[in-house]
């Protein structure tokens, strides 16, 4: 296969470059099942770079004639480049108050120290990956500051891997002490760690190394380990997870006045969690297995802890576990399930916190969420006040009664608050972020579709304060709708881009997340994942019933699990919407959970191998329901050739279907845009981060004819 002829032939006659098929026949249950392009799954494959280079080269040829482009990239840049500060992953040790800091022009995210939250302007950089990887690439992937505050352990990986290697500094003078520990962090199952109380190691995440596991193994059995400074990392002493599943994600949690180390290890990604306590003499004591529906929990001020079950309870209740027994089926509920749902998030900070005569708790609203506080007992205790349609997270103990919580919304840059849990008092902090655009023009408002099954799904519309319905509107819509994750009120300046043509942003709470619940997550997940498809053309279809819009002037745009979907959504219905973008997305479901990160995505999707899984998958697997012959709209695939969570031959493959698919139509055009030093989208520099945004916002407005900005 020839690069230049394959590159340069099909531009010069306006197609996309050939792409060879080659049938592959598979038997599922009885059932066969075809497919043409099997070949471009192989990224090592010299053929298959040839192609994928060739698409490239096919969508910059399209994305860099678009007459809309330079307009849009000059003010992405600016906006994405404007001296604006943004904290955020805050811990506070010792006196020392830690936050990443984003700062363009800065390509990434750096670590800072400061004095505490009112005094941003005394902080010092501790460790700066743009100076240590001048070419922009390397990325923090999290920190951990010992007890004291004098060292920090950095987990730091290249070019959207997300495979971290843990450096140790020293917090006073910013330079790298001991040795560094390797691969702590990865992919979908991450990484963490944890000192000891005398700060003198730390216990980490650890995947294997040389040939403790055969290749395909690499990624999986995370196990638990100690370190100790100044000794080799071959000499670690294992502690926990031996018996653990393959596809275990381990976060950490230490008390460091008892010395007592919390585990909370998930299966996958579908929300089965086990929990287990080492006490300070090193012995471990599991409390909870997967299927109990205990998800999280965190240390009370009296020898216990607090626990979030959802077990008779879908929106949660927490319980209280005395540590001496451990007993969670004995333990007294201390705040039962409520209308709203407590939140769990198993990658960040406690979504509930115990101050020493408060609980601080989480709630989720179906997408914007609040705080409530209640006494050690349970008993309600006056709540904070909190601005509507706004998100809370970050939960960051000061030590006492005090608190940070971050608060973000729609339309206003974030701001770290100061809470007071003993009276509920909220007052701003100087950690707040600049905004390089003036919202004040722009509101949200709430509304409900009714899906196919009659379930009310909510949608919050980003658009002009009081813009009348004329039926014509463009607009330009986001979900998700899986893993139980919650689309929360976040700000994006470079929303302004699509609002200052004339275009309304839409970001819809689909099922498949945990915005109410956990049955809401699981009407949308496994067999039920129709239902997220379902929800968001309702979505679609409301904008267009309540008199907003057409689905000639709507366009819809998703990333990972919203890749899928974008995908299903426009293959079930093609005349929905007038044009798309599709981030790093799965769309052969068949073949998923096959790729190196694929096992993480059974307890969601499921698998091939359950004969009631698969009809189910095969029944929405976009890649698999794509029909020759169909007008299918504009789309733009944009995916990363170091992904670790969905491999890019999902975008290959679904890319070379539908051109085949949209030959002889008005359908189309289809783009693949690949980025050779990025991922899945996390750890990605400004630059890129600016690249990729102007070309999915150029692709969109000029199918969506939105025309300049408007004065």
């Amino acid at each position: 296969m020839n690069l230049p002829l394959m590159a340069l032939v099909p531009l010069l006659a306006g197609g996309p470059p050939p792409t060879p098929v080659r049938p592959v026949t598979d038997t599922f249950h009885g059932a066969e099942v075809t497919e043409a392009y099997r070949w471009l799954e192989d990224g090592s494959a010299a053929e298959v770079k040839a192609w994928s280079d060739a698409q490239n080269a096919h969508a910059r040829a399209y994305l860099d004639a678009l007459p809309e482009r330079d307009a849009v990239a000059a003010r992405v840049r600016t906006l994405l480049t404007a001296e604006t500060v943004h904290f955020y992953g805050l811990s506070h040790r010792g006196d020392h108050l830690f936050a990443l800091k984003r700062q363009p022009p800065k390509q990434q995210p750096f670590l800072v120290v400061m004095p505490s939250a009112d005094q941003p302007e005394g902080g010092r950089v501790v460790v700066d990956p743009n100076v240590i990887d001048p070419s922009g690439k390397t990325h923090i992937d999290w920190y951990v500051p010992s007890p004291d505050g004098a060292r920090v352990a950095v987990s730091m990986s290249k070019a959207g891997t997300e495979s971290g290697d843990v450096h140790v500094f020293d917090v006073a003078t910013g330079e790298a002490t001991h040795e560094i520990v390797p691969r702590v962090n990865g992919g979908t199952a991450g990484g963490d760690l944890a000192w000891a109380p005398d700060g003198k190691g730390f216990f980490y995440t650890r995947y294997p190394r040389g040939d403790e596991r055969p290749p395909e193994d690499r990624d999986f059995y995370q196990q638990l380990y100690f370190h100790a400074l100044g000794t080799p990392t071959a000499e670690d002493r294992y502690e926990l997870g031996r018996d653990f599943p393959r596809i275990a994600e381990i976060q950490l949690a230490m008390h460091h006045p008892s010395g007592r180390l919390l585990a909370t290890v998930q299966k996958g990604d579908g929300g089965e969690f086990s929990h287990h306590l080492r006490a300070k003499d090193g012995t471990w004591r599991t409390f909870s297995t997967f299927g109990d529906k205990t998800l999280q929990a965190t240390f009370g001020p009296r020898d216990d802890l607090y626990v979030l079950s959802r077990a008779g309870a879908p929106r949660g209740k927490l319980l209280r576990v005395p540590i001496a027994s451990l007993d969670v089926a004995k333990a007294p509920v201390v705040v039962p399930e409520g209308p709203d749902t407590i939140v769990e998030d198993f990658w960040g900070p406690p979504t509930f916190f115990a101050t020493p005569t408060r609980l601080v708790v989480t709630y989720q609203q179906g997408g914007p969420s609040t705080l409530r506080l209640f006494d050690l007992d349970g008993e309600a205790a006056p709540d904070p006040e909190l601005p509507p349609v706004t998100a809370v997270s970050g939960l960051t103990t000061l030590g006492g009664e005090a608190l940070l919580v971050r608060n973000s919304s729609y339309i206003e840059p974030e701001r770290w608050l100061h809470l007071d849990a003993a009276t509920g008092k909220v007052r701003r902090t100087k950690l707040e972020s600049d905004s390089p655009v003036d919202n004040s023009d722009v509101e949200v408002v709430r509304a409900f579709a009714t899906s196919k099954d009659g379930t009310k799904v909510p949608l919050n519309i980003i658009r002009p304060k009081g813009a009348p319905k004329d039926g014509q509107r463009k607009i330009v819509v986001n979900g998700y709708g899986g893993y139980g994750v919650n689309l929360e009120p976040y700000f994006n300046p470079v929303h302004r881009v699509f609002l200052e043509r004339g275009v309304w942003y839409v970001v819809a709470n689909l099922r498949g997340g945990g915005e109410y619940g956990e049955a809401w997550h699981r009407q949308g997940n496994l067999t039920n994942k129709q239902n997220v498809f379902d929800d968001f053309h309702a979505v679609l279809r409301h904008l267009d019933e309540a008199g907003y819009t057409k689905p000639a002037n709507t366009a819809i745009i998703g990333g990972s699990n919203g890749g899928l979907l974008m995908g299903a959504t426009f293959v079930q219905h093609p005349a929905a919407v007038a044009a798309v973008v599709s981030f790093v997305g799965i769309y052969d479901m068949l073949r998923v959970e096959l790729s190196p990160n694929g096992a993480f995505n059974v307890p969601e999707f499921g698998t091939v191998k359950d004969p009631e899984h698969f009809r189910a998958l095969r029944a929405y697997s976009p890649y698999h329901n794509v029909k020759d012959g169909t007008a299918y709209p504009p789309v733009l695939f944009v995916t990363g050739e170091n992904d670790p969570r969905v491999d890019p031959m999902q975008s290959r493959k679904m890319t070379a279907r539908l051109q085949a698919a949209v030959k002889g139509t008005k359908g189309g055009p289809i783009l693949l845009r690949t980025s050779k030093d990025a991922g899945h989208g996390g750890g990605s520099g400004l630059d890129e981060r600016i690249a990729q945004t102007t070309d999915a916002y150029a692709f969109l407005l000029h199918q969506l004819k939105a025309g300049a900005p408007k004065k």
